[in-house]
């Protein structure tokens, strides 16, 4: 059988703190993106699926202990799952510790329609500084481009750039990387120069402002394809128009 082709929702958020109700945001905004999705289990040992009948409540109690605890749908044959994970300052930009958090979702026509809202409401709850949403196979390039390789740099695929790690960016708030959708918080926005009327009218045909300030940029129609020339040659443009992101612009 084909493996189901997935969707990566990641964003970087400030890491948790007490009395913290983010986490409970971001699974409440993914569950009003996609029509029917409840992730009321929690990811046991060994996988074991544990319901969750208080689960509110058992989200903002884990939090104030900082963690964001691996939740899902219960449905083997529709996997939908969320979690977060603490970085250290040591390997943060700027030595600033995150809070990951990574969610995947099947890539069908009705997440692929979820997708802008579901990516808006996770960062937004979250207060991410930036985020993006991609599907697996593209998602396999951008590892490439930050991977070092047994000869040192990076060897990125396709003629993408090679981008800086995490930890060798300037401020959290830069992106390091794009993706399908991108999410850019007011600061991220403003750190690589987002939108400039004059030479963004593409991209603002398929942004939206959230209610932070913030922007979802999507860069294709359709789901990101590295195999489609087109898709491709966005990507390309999209770089070359933010030099910011990746740490590629001259300090």
């Amino acid at each position: 059988m084909t493996p189901q082709k997935r969707l990566n929702l990641t964003v970087y958020a400030p890491v948790l703190m007490t009395n913290d109700g983010r986490t409970l945001n971001v699974v409440r905004g993914m569950e009003r993106a996609l029509p029917g999705l409840r992730l009321h289990w929690e990811v046991g040992k060994g996988g074991r699926l544990i319901e969750l009948p208080q689960r509110d409540a058992w989200l903002v109690d884990e939090a104030t202990r900082g963690k964001f605890p691996l939740l899902c749908n219960g449905d083997e044959s529709y996997p939908v799952t969320v979690s977060g994970r603490g970085r250290s300052g040591r390997l943060g930009p700027a030595g600033q510790p995150l809070l990951d958090v990574f969610a995947e979702l099947p890539l069908d026509a009705a997440v692929i329609a979820a997708a802008a809202e579901m990516l808006e409401g996770v960062a937004e709850g979250m207060r991410a500084f930036w985020g993006h949403a991609t599907p697996d196979d593209a998602a396999m390039d951008i590892v490439y481009q930050t991977a070092p390789t047994l000869e040192g740099p990076p060897s990125p695929r396709r003629g993408l750039p090679a981008l800086k790690l995490l930890d060798q960016i300037r401020a959290p708030e830069i992106p390091y990387y794009l993706g399908w959708l991108n999410y850019w918080s007011a600061a991220a926005a403003q750190a690589i120069g987002f939108p400039d009327p004059a030479r963004d009218s593409e991209l603002l045909s398929r942004a939206r402002r959230t209610a932070s300030g913030g922007w979802v940029v999507q860069l294709t129609d359709a789901p990101l394809d590295l195999d489609n020339p087109a898709h491709l040659d966005a990507l390309l443009r999209a770089y070359e128009r933010f030099p910011e992101i990746g740490g590629r612009a001259a300090p």
